[in-house]
């Protein structure tokens, strides 16, 4: 049994690793030697820094403020469930898929989980996804929905910030419009999945502005975590580190009647049952803000 979550904190782009214990500890972990990332996984990082945390009585506390990093370094590969929850459906409009609809997000979008959102050059239909991420412990390929989960490292939450006119008015693949710097705030914890009791009926909000917007529970998904793994290793080979957005329930701007998009000023805060909780604030692109976070 892992007793810890894992974090990353410090300056974009020199985050150092650190856990969350069990007793609300933040201790800096950066004399395990590695960062939370595909290799950490792909050696069983978990394992390793299990027995790490036993023998060290003497790592240092993660100072007050610090900036939350994304828990995890960049995948290999951010893959994206559509159209995954039955009440979303419903709002938008869309059948129901009969097979899941898969896409990418660019990971240059990923960030922290409280760094600003910046509003791309233009837009006007900046739109909020709060989703369960699935991060990948071990090489999947062509896995049978029975063992599918013994792929799973564990969870995550992510933020699929949306461009409805990226992504739906300008023809092409949705990746366009879900891949805009800072469209994917990560974290604040990875959680090991021997910690999330069932991931199938946890739930999820996300406000803006304090206006609750989303309100559901991952058993309204059409298609479950051990099946979505299982369908991806049929298709692509599933590497350690890899993550899998799982989709967005109902309550997004765009199934407003009429619909409603993120403006500079906005607060918007998100979280899901056991896995902590992200605050972005809107900032219009400029030459300063518009710098990758």
């Amino acid at each position: 049994m892992h007793d810890f979550k894992l974090f990353r904190f410090g300056p974009r782009g020199a985050e150092r690793p650190a856990v969350l214990t069990a007793d609300g500890r933040r201790l800096d972990c950066s004399s395990f030697g590695e960062d939370w990332g595909p290799a950490f996984f792909a050696r069983e990082g978990l394992l390793r820094l299990s027995t790490f945390l036993r023998t060290r009585e003497d790592l240092p506390h993660v100072p007050v403020g610090e900036r939350m990093g994304p828990c995890l370094q960049r995948p290999g590969k951010l893959i994206c469930i559509g159209l995954n929850y039955k009440d979303h459906a419903r709002e938008t409009g869309a059948k129901l898929p009969t097979e899941p609809v898969v896409f990418f997000k660019a990971t240059t979008a990923i960030c922290g989980p409280d760094d600003d959102l910046v509003i791309p050059k233009g837009s006007e239909k900046t739109d909020w996804e709060v989703e369960l991420l699935v991060v990948i412990g071990e090489t999947a390929q062509y896995v049978d929905e029975a063992n599918a989960m013994d792929c799973v490292a564990g969870y995550a939450l992510h933020n699929d910030y949306s461009e409805r006119h990226w992504q739906l008015e300008r023809g092409g693949q949705w990746v366009k419009g879900k891949s805009f710097d800072t469209y994917a705030p990560l974290g604040p914890w990875f959680v090991p999945k021997d910690l999330v009791r069932d991931p199938q009926d946890l739930e999820l909000w996300l406000d803006v502005n304090g206006k609750r917007r989303q309100k559901s529970n991952t058993r309204e998904m059409a298609f479950s975590v051990q099946h979505l793994v299982s369908y991806l290793s049929q298709c692509m080979t599933l590497e350690p580190g890899d993550m899998i957005s799982t989709g967005t329930p109902a309550g997004v701007g765009l199934g407003c009647n009429p619909p409603e998009y993120l403006k500079e000023g906005d607060i918007v805060t998100l979280g899901i049952e056991g896995l902590g909780a992200q605050r972005q604030r809107c900032v219009a692109w400029s030459p300063t803000t518009g710098t990758r976070a």
